[in-house]
């Protein structure tokens, strides 16, 4: 599938991909361009519905969020969300197996769906003048999936070479995985979101069944749409459609609450691979609302903090580590995890260079955090993200589906529909005292755990691995 790798193994992703914003783009300042709100409202029977009018070009998006992902699974039944994913694509009693695509694609329109820990979403970018034709496709297969159980076995053989090829022919994919595994304990984000391959080969047509009767209910599920739409017929369709799906209650869930850690873990991982790899995750508190809490607080100074070590290029750790004749790393990074539905981590990573080991490249990331929570930041630094993020927001909002992904990931965090702005405004009123104060508060080994990449010496008689299947719906 179509899918950036990150969303799936990686159990870090930044809230602000929009930092690395190119040189030119960061000297723009000005305010964004004026935009209609988007509108928010719920059907009788439960759905949340989005709607976002961008009247620039003549296209929509159309999505579905669920708010059932990687976590709601249970020990034993890892990838169910990911493998329920791929059999929403199978068909509906009126729909038949790979239907669905071939109309959305005759409708000269795009699709694709992922999953996450937090969620499930499945899209379409259509002509504004077909959005009609999708709603009715997709509220189908929310509320009528249904293929045999040989589709499905079919299908399974899919995932699982997705996960060959994305996880186990990738030795950072595989430490990213055994490192929220040793990171985590009662949280759910301990578990990969593709799944152990063991539980794949458990895993039966029934439970990914049982698994859809349970989430994809209208009360779990929110429907976007956001583009060259007229709101009262949106409405209209909406209603039509997903408005006549019964409702059912949304199970309840059993706090998982990650207890707290009090002192450092390692790990290590050996496998073929051309260089070492460093990666030391942070325990930090996340964002869960925008009042002015410490824990909110901490987490907005945190994500500015991963900004000024590594939020453009030459940024701090890039400038003290990886240049000069005596630099210890090809490459490094810093990344906050502002915000999700279980807990979050502040990391940073490193490459080491020719002649240099691991364990130099963590002192050098642990002496710039250091360097920060002694001698604070710059005002220059501070203001240098800040028009990064402004830019960052205004290009944003080029991309219909940028903005459909970011009210839906706002949805599932239970954020308002203006999450976004308000998330730059109190990013703007971060200040150097308190990036200095977090530097200061959250990087000793209590909370650390380190995960390094051994490299092994590489088979040169190995061939890459052609898929067996195709991995695509």
């Amino acid at each position: 599938m179509k899918r950036h790798l990150r969303s799936i193994f990686l159990p870090l992703i930044s809230s602000l991909a929009f930092l690395a914003a190119s040189p030119a783009q960061s000297q723009f300042s000005g305010p964004p361009p004026k935009q209609e709100k988007p509108i928010q409202y719920q059907l009788p029977n439960g759905f949340t519905v989005i709607i976002k009018p961008d009247r620039r070009a003549p296209t929509a998006v159309h999505m579905v969020y669920v708010r059932a992902g990687a976590m709601d699974e249970v020990d034993g039944s890892t990838g169910l969300a990911h493998m329920l994913e791929h059999m929403l694509f199978k068909g509906t009693k009126d729909v038949p197996p790979g239907e669905f695509s071939r109309r959305v694609a005759a409708l000269g329109g795009r699709e694709n769906a992922f999953t996450t820990r937090d969620n499930t979403g499945y899209y379409q970018q259509i002509p504004a003048s077909r959005l009609e034709d999708v709603i009715k496709l997709e509220s189908d297969r929310f509320a009528h999936n249904q293929w045999p159980d040989d589709e499905f076995k079919r299908e399974l053989e899919v995932v699982k070479e997705e996960r060959r090829m994305r996880t186990e022919d990738n030795p950072r994919a595989q430490l990213y995985e055994q490192l929220s595994a040793v990171t985590y304990q009662a949280s759910p984000y301990r578990r990969p979101v593709v799944g152990w391959m063991s539980d794949l080969d458990s895993m039966t047509a029934n439970d990914a069944r049982e698994f859809y009767r349970h989430w994809y209910v209208p009360a779990n599920a929110a429907v976007i749409i956001a583009g060259d739409v007229d709101v009262p017929k949106v409405r209209q369709l909406v209603d039509k459609y997903y408005g006549s799906i019964p409702a059912r209650p949304v199970p309840p869930r059993k706090p998982r609450e990650e207890p707290e850690q009090t002192g450092i873990r390692r790990m290590e991982f050996k496998a073929p691979a051309d260089q070492a790899y460093l990666v030391m995750a942070f325990k930090v508190p996340q964002l869960t609302s925008f009042e002015k809490t410490p824990d909110n607080d901490d987490a907005l100074a945190l994500t500015v903090l991963a900004a000024v070590l590594d939020g453009y290029e030459g940024a701090r750790l890039d400038r003290a580590l990886t240049q000069g004749a005596d630099r210890v790393a090809d490459s490094v990074g810093a990344d906050n995890g502002l915000w999700g539905r279980g807990p979050q981590l502040f990391t940073l990573s490193g490459v080491p260079a020719k002649g240099k080991t691991t364990e130099q490249v963590e002192a050098g990331l642990r002496a710039q955090v250091k360097k920060v929570a002694e001698e604070g930041v710059t005002e220059a630094e501070l203001n240098r993200v800040k028009v990064r993020w402004i830019a960052g927001e205004i290009y944003k909002l080029d991309s219909l589906m940028n903005q459909a992904r970011e009210l839906g990931s706002a949805w599932i965090m239970g954020l308002p529909v203006d999450a976004d702005e308000r998330l730059l405004e109190r990013l703007r009123t971060v200040t150097a005292d308190q990036v200095k104060a977090v530097a200061a508060k959250y990087f000793g080994d209590d909370q650390l755990t380190v995960g390094v990449l051994r490299p092994l010496p590489l088979d040169p008689n190995r061939k890459p691995r052609t898929p067996a299947v195709q991995l695509r719906h």
